[in-house]
């Protein structure tokens, strides 16, 4: 494993980082148990990760508990978040109540098995709920942070919906935040002008969420995502065999899969720090670590991703 400082908090994290939500939720998705998703914590542990990311709403965060069991807390950078409204599948969700908040806080801690989070994030803020977040659950995250319950405050933002980043353009420019969260992909490569600048600016540490989602897992999907993007204006379809669009990633010598590439293409970005990867078995964690510890790409391929999706705007990945 490669390890980097994680912005101010001066942490130093593994470039991979463990992610216990996405579609596998460490295997839970599928049906496996607690205990059984634990193995793959517990994996991922053993082959040097010591960055941990999970979720209230995940469902995850007892198998994380019982992963860690038996290492050295001290040595392992875990993360957990709240969300900042009420009734989710509401688009414009109420405040969450600050009493709630911290409820939610207890509740993760209780779940890990741990007396503090090394980063505890607001989760998934929309910009409307910015003033909720600085007014009255920004103070509460600074009262936990002073009772030692928490060491950092971390921003995610809903990318699925807010794809140009909205909201960490608003937050990272206001010092509160140590840590955010951020999707990038070879397809949505937005963030590379609008986020990680300011990230290196105000020194903030990054987590890419989105590296590999269902458009880059196969060159099936690939090549749907990239006609929704032609579609759309953002690529041109003279840049792209519109049958296997990214087809030059594996066709390339130096490159394994077009999995590998998409996290290689993240792992090696200016103000990029920890690229998370999600999965629910212990032979694919290993090929997605190899992946984002593999060289950067060549330059010549970083190129012409860049020409051909450098305007590309208006999917997620997902």
């Amino acid at each position: 494993m490669d390890y980097v400082r994680l912005g101010r908090t001066e942490a130093m994290v593994g470039v991979a980082g463990l992610g216990c939500g996405g579609h596998s939720r460490l295997g839970m998705a599928g049906g496996a148990s607690s205990a059984e998703a634990s193995r793959i914590v517990a994996k991922a542990l053993d082959l040097g990760v010591n960055f941990l990311d999970t979720a209230r709403s995940y469902g995850t965060e007892e198998a994380v508990g019982l992963g860690i069991r038996g290492h050295d807390r001290s040595k392992l950078f875990i993360s957990t978040k709240s969300w900042a409204g009420t009734d989710l599948s509401n688009r414009n969700p109420d405040p969450l109540p600050v009493a709630d908040f911290v409820a939610n806080l207890e509740t993760s801690l209780r779940t890990l098995g741990t007396d503090y989070v090394d980063l505890w994030h607001l989760h998934g803020v929309a910009p409307f709920q910015l003033d909720h977040v600085y007014n009255e659950l920004l103070p509460e995250m600074h009262r936990q942070r002073d009772l030692g319950k928490i060491r950092f405050i971390g921003i995610t933002e809903a990318f699925r919906e807010d794809l140009r980043h909205e909201t960490l353009q608003q937050a990272l420019p206001t010092g509160h935040f140590d840590v955010a969260m951020v999707g990038f992909n070879l397809i949505n490569p937005c963030a590379r002008n609008t986020v990680f600048p300011l990230a290196i600016e105000h020194d903030v540490g990054t987590l890419v969420m989105f590296a590999v989602r269902r458009a880059l897992n196969s060159a099936e999907n690939a090549a749907e995502a990239v006609a929704q993007l032609i579609e759309l204006g953002e690529v041109d379809p003279a840049s792209v065999d519109p049958a296997d669009p990214l087809g030059f990633l594996a066709a390339h010598p130096a490159i394994k899969s077009q999995v590998e590439a998409a996290y290689r293409f993240c792992r090696y970005e200016p103000g990029a720090h920890v690229v998370l990867t999600g999965t629910g078995k212990e032979a694919h964690l290993e090929e997605n670590l190899a992946s984002i510890l593999a060289p950067p790409l060549p330059a010549e391929t970083s190129e012409r991703l860049a020409r051909i999706f450098g305007s590309a705007t208006s999917i997620s990945g997902e």
